[in-house]
């Protein structure tokens, strides 16, 4: 006997899931390496795709060996990526904007779920304060920022 369509219980609709997306900040550095990987981590977590964003100013702030050393550390995510199993889009960004710009704007752009970024450690002064760049995605961003740094005896 069939009782008709179902209603949801209490006149909530149930939501269906929808992908999520992270956005990761990454540089060819330590923290920028263990952000990646803790992005990884959440996508897999969380069933979502990751978009990896190396973000460089452009013009005659960024040198050509910059843009190359910027190319193949992207190369080296995108394999790490795709042994992961994870979904995954590179985008190499330079389009005269400071990093915290690019990220949050493609953060919204792509409406993120979550954005993943690397910190380095600071000096004891300098503990006070976030570096200027995490301090303006911070500021600026549209979603929830994971900030990862290194451990604490580990150099930068």
């Amino acid at each position: 006997m069939d009782a008709g369509p179902r209603r949801p219980i209490g006149g909530h609709r149930l939501a269906v899931m929808e992908r999520q997306t992270i956005v990761v900040g990454y540089t060819p550095t330590r923290p920028g390496e263990l952000a990646l990987e803790r992005a990884i981590e959440e996508a897999k977590i969380r069933d979502a795709r990751v978009v990896v964003v190396l973000s460089m100013f452009g013009g005659r702030k960024t040198g050509l060996e910059d843009v190359e050393q910027a190319r193949r550390a992207l190369g080296s995510a995108e394999d790490r990526l795709k042994a992961e199993g994870v979904r995954f889009e590179l985008r190499e960004l330079v389009r005269g904007k400071a990093p915290a710009e690019d990220l949050a704007a493609l953060a919204v752009e792509e409406n993120a779920d979550l954005l993943v970024i690397g910190y380095r450690h600071r000096t004891k002064s300098g503990k006070f304060f976030l570096g200027s760049d995490a301090q303006d995605i911070l500021l600026a961003a549209p979603c929830p920022v994971l900030l990862v740094r290194p451990p604490e005896d580990e150099p930068d």
